[in-house]
C-alpha cells in the first residue's frame, strides 16, 4: 500500500485525499486547524464551482451539501459608465448549475469525512524545516497550503507571472437578508465591472447558518473602492459596502437595504500578486516534494476561478498518482503530473490576467455585443465553466472579430 502525505487541508488537499482513501492508499493529511476550529472561524474565500467541478465532487462521493446550497443558474455583467450608472449589462446562463458553500462548512466536514472514511489526519503546523524528515516516512509529499512559508520551497516562474505586486486589494462579507432581482429572481451571479476602478461580485452561497449572500469588492490599489485597510467589523464594512453601493452601484443597493453580516467572523480581506511557481520542491539532493493548486498556480479571483482550479488540481494529480502504480514519484513524473494540469490552467491564468489590466479593445467589443446578442453573451458566460474555449475566440484579437463577425452575419 502506498504512502501518501498531504499538507493543507483546502479544496485540493482534502479532495485529493479522500480520492486516494477511496482508491486503497495509506493517506496522511496534516491541516494547522481542527475541524470545530474551521468551522468557528473566519471565512476562507468566496468560492463558486462551477458544473465540471460538482461533477467531479459527485463522482468522488463528495457533494454533501449539494442539496441545501442554492443552484446558481447564470452570470450576469453589467458594465458602469461612472458612479451610479449603467452603461450596458447582459446575462448568460449556464448548460448546468454552479454551487457555493462556504470553505468553512466544507472542509471542517471534509476533514471529519476523512477521518471516518479511514484516514490520518494530524492537526499541526508545518515548517519547512520538518519536510525532510516527514516526507522520508512517505512515497509521496504533496503540498497543498497555499499560503505560509511552504510556498517558498517552489521558486516564481517568472515567464508566466507578468505581475509583482497585487492588482486588487480584496475585501468580502457573507450576509443573510438580500433580496432577488425582480427581472431575474433565480439564483445567478452579479459582477459589476467599473473601469480603472475595481468590480463588485454578488453570489448566493450556503454557510454555517444556511443560505446566504456574497459580496466581494476587487479594488484597484489606490483607488476608490480600496477603504478596507483597516479591516472593520462586519457591521461597519457592510455599512461602508452599502455607502459604496448606493453611490456607485444604486442597481446593487436596492437589493441589500435589509442585509445583516451571518456572524461575527464574516469578513475577509487581503491582496496577492498573482503567481505561477515551479512545482517541485527541493529539500536537500534527494529529497522533493509535489506543489500543487494555489502553491504553484494562485490568480486573483476576479474571474471567480480558484476553487475550480484547486478541484481540477486534484483531479489530475489523483488520475496520475492512480496511473503510476508502483513506479517511484521521481521528479520527471512530478513536472509531467503539473504539466497535465498547467494545460487547463494556463487559459485560466490568461484570461484571468488579462482581466485584471486595462480591458483591450477587443473584449470591449464582444461584451458590447454580448448586450444584444444572447448567443455572445451565453458563450461568455459558458467560458466560466472551461476557460479553454477562450483560446479560440476572446484571448485573441483577430478570432474574436471573426466569431462575432459569424454573430453577425447568422442574424
Amino acid at each position: 500500500m502506498r504512502r501518501i502525505l498531504i499538507v493543507g487541508a483546502g479544496q485540493a488537499g482534502l479532495q485529493l485525499g479522500l480520492s486516494l482513501l477511496a482508491e486503497g492508499y495509506d493517506v496522511t493529511l496534516m491541516s494547522a486547524r481542527t475541524p470545530e476550529e474551521i468551522r468557528g472561524g473566519r471565512v476562507m474565500s468566496t468560492q463558486c464551482m462551477f458544473a465540471p467541478s460538482l461533477q467531479i465532487e459527485r463522482e468522488r462521493g463528495l457533494n454533501l451539501w449539494e442539496e441545501h446550497a442554492p443552484r446558481i443558474v447564470a452570470q450576469r455583467l453589467t458594465v458602469a459608465a461612472g458612479p451610479g450608472e449603467e452603461a450596458f449589462g447582459f446575462v448568460g446562463r449556464w448548460d448546468d448549475y454552479a454551487q457555493s458553500v462556504d470553505q468553512r462548512v466544507k472542509m471542517s466536514g471534509w476533514l471529519e469525512l476523512f477521518e471516518a472514511r479511514g484516514g490520518n489526519a494530524v492537526y499541526h503546523g508545518v515548517m519547512t524545516s520538518d519536510l525532510e524528515d516527514l516526507s522520508a516516512l512517505y512515497d509521496l509529499t504533496v503540498i497543498a497550503a497555499g499560503k505560509g512559508d511552504l510556498v517558498e520551497l517552489f521558486d516564481r516562474d517568472a515567464s508566466r507571472s507578468p505581475y509583482d505586486r497585487p492588482q486588487r486589494m480584496l475585501s468580502c462579507i457573507y450576509v443573510h437578508g438580500m433580496t432577488p432581482r425582480p427581472d431575474y429572481p433565480e439564483p445567478h451571479v452579479r459582477i459589476s465591472a467599473f473601469p480603472g476602478v475595481g468590480e463588485l461580485f454578488f453570489m448566493p452561497g450556503y454557510t454555517t447558518s444556511g443560505p446566504c449572500g456574497i459580496l466581494l469588492w476587487e479594488a484597484v490599489p489606490g483607488g476608490p473602492f480600496d477603504v478596507w485597510a483597516d479591516r472593520p467589523s462586519p457591521e461597519a464594512h457592510l455599512e461602508r459596502t452599502l455607502d459604496l453601493m448606493r453611490r456607485h452601484a444604486p442597481w446593487e443597493y436596492e437589493r441589500c437595504v435589509d442585509a445583516e453580516p451571518t456572524d461575527a467572523r464574516s469578513t475577509l480581506f487581503g491582496g496577492y500578486a498573482p503567481v505561477v511557481r515551479h512545482p517541485i520542491g527541493r529539500l536537500s539532493a534527494t529529497a522533493r516534494v509535489l506543489g500543487m493548486a494555489d502553491v504553484v498556480v494562485a490568480n486573483d479571483p476576479v474571474t471567480g476561478q480558484g476553487s475550480n482550479n484547486a478541484a481540477r488540481c486534484a483531479d489530475v494529480y489523483f488520475r496520475s498518482i492512480l496511473e503510476r502504480g508502483a513506479l517511484p514519484f521521481d521528479e520527471e513524473w512530478m513536472q509531467r503530473t503539473f504539466d497535465a494540469y498547467w494545460d487547463h490552467a494556463r487559459w485560466v491564468t490568461a484570461y484571468t490576467n488579462m482581466m485584471l489590466g486595462p480591458l483591450p479593445e477587443h473584449v470591449q467589443r464582444v461584451l458590447a455585443t454580448a448586450a444584444a446578442e444572447p448567443e455572445v453573451a451565453r458563450r461568455f458566460a459558458m467560458g466560466y465553466t472551461d476557460p479553454s474555449d477562450f483560446q479560440h475566440w476572446l484571448l485573441d484579437a483577430d478570432r474574436a472579430d471573426a466569431y462575432l463577425a459569424e454573430v453577425a452575419a447568422g442574424r
